[in-house]
């Protein structure tokens, strides 16, 4: 499947260099670049590694889980008794 690319001079000048040097097509080198990319970071991240900027955002003590109700009430009586 072709496709197209378009890069930064920076890259592409390495791109060049790397690939007189090591006697490879452009398209071989990207190829085996993104064979080695795959092959270190996985494709589906976990659910817990996906979710782990949203975990432990609420500082308070206790479960939020358990005392929702509880918590929204008492931010929204606040919110009210502000406004």
């Amino acid at each position: 499947m072709p496709i197209s690319v378009r890069l930064p001079p920076r890259v592409e000048q390495k791109l060049a260099e790397y690939c007189v040097s090591h006697k490879v097509t452009k398209s071989e080198a990207v190829k085996l670049a993104l064979e080695e990319l795959f092959a270190q970071v996985p494709l589906t991240p976990d659910a817990y590694r996906a979710s782990a900027k949203f975990r432990g955002s609420d500082k308070r003590p206790g479960s939020v889980a358990l005392n929702s109700k509880s918590i929204l009430q008492a931010y929204f009586r606040n919110k009210q008794s502000v406004g």
